[in-house]
């Protein structure tokens, strides 16, 4: 058994000796690629976060501007019923007045007169505002239907994460209290695997039963081609120095990551496309790493299922 431990590790020396340095270039290039992914996705988020605040401040000052053309309009109905009064008034006393002179007649005339174009001006502004109030009530319900559209995607899926959350629980339910935790936050679900389920100390390769975990998780992803899966490598902040070939734990966090990456595309099911490893070293904690169970934390696989956004960002091109 020494020996042939003693003639892996020859091999893998011989081969890390030869493309070492070609694997840490593409691991560095990808990782860069990766951190600017994962970069788009958080401002595409926070764009999205924006645009729904924008969206519901919008249809508050429409809301505001509609009450205040409807006071308007009243304050118009109001004058235009105290100018018609007035007008009525004046005929009575014009006819009054009719018998006793012309010169009375013909100021009663001019009054009329005066009162009636201010009549027709208050008419023509009640109408023109009318139609002003009609333009912003129907722009008001075309903004709250895209708003109730956005939110109504944005409902659905959720409901389809939440859905998703429960089948990948039910399917890792067997790995319950073995460093796996499953949860649904802004949006998304988090699926967290601690090393002791899945890595030897300083080593990047799976074992058997962490395996089976990813098998069992990379079966619930295959059902749900339209989610974007990222996959994180953490380590505590212990110096990495078991491996030549790596420089420390950014290294071992992006193999690890890769790690579980390829064992879900055992998975022919599973869109590489939807497929993304990162690593982030130490720099992302859950804990603290002062105690050895913090540290036991902070070493972990985060498995990060994002829906596809494209449903969205076309309403909100629409709006």
């Amino acid at each position: 058994m020494i020996k042939r431990i003693s003639l892996i590790a020859l091999t893998l020396t011989l081969f890390s000796s030869c493309v070492s340095k070609k694997i840490y270039t593409q691991l560095e290039d990808k990782y860069a690629n990766l951190k600017r992914e994962h970069r788009s996705l958080s401002d595409e988020n926070q764009v999205l976060s924006t645009a729904k605040t924008k969206l519901e401040n919008d249809l508050d000052k429409l809301n505001k501007a509609y009450n205040d053309a409807v006071k308007e309009r009243d304050q118009l109905r109001a004058d235009y019923a105290a100018t018609k009064t007035n007008l009525d008034n004046l005929k009575a006393s014009y006819k009054a007045l009719e018998e006793n002179s012309s010169a009375s007649i013909a100021a009663n005339s001019k009054k009329n007169r005066e009162l009636l174009a201010q009549l027709e001006a208050k008419e023509q502004a009640l109408a023109a505002e009318s139609e002003r109030l009609n333009k912003l009530q129907k722009e008001l319900e075309n903004r709250s239907q895209r708003v109730a559209e956005l939110e109504n995607v944005i409902a659905t899926k959720d409901a389809a994460m939440s859905r998703l959350k429960d089948a990948i629980s039910k399917a890792l339910t067997n790995f319950e209290g073995k460093g796996l935790t499953v949860e649904q936050r802004d949006g998304k679900v988090y699926i967290s695997m601690e090393n002791k389920l899945l890595f030897q100390s300083g080593s990047w390769s799976v074992g058997g039963e962490g395996r089976r975990a990813v098998q069992q998780l990379g079966s619930v992803l295959a059902e749900n081609p339209d989610i974007a899966i990222l996959i994180e490598g953490h380590t505590d902040d212990v110096p990495y120095k078991g491996n030549a070939q790596l420089s420390g734990n950014w290294d071992l966090s992006t193999k690890r990551a890769t790690a579980i990456v390829n064992i879900l595309r055992e998975n022919a099911s599973i869109n590489p496309e939807n497929l993304t490893a990162a690593g982030r070293g130490e720099y992302a904690p859950v804990a603290t790493n002062d105690t050895a169970e913090g540290k036991a934390k902070n070493r972990r696989i985060e498995v990060i299922l994002t829906p596809k956004l494209d449903e969205i960002s076309k309403l909100l091109n629409d709006i």
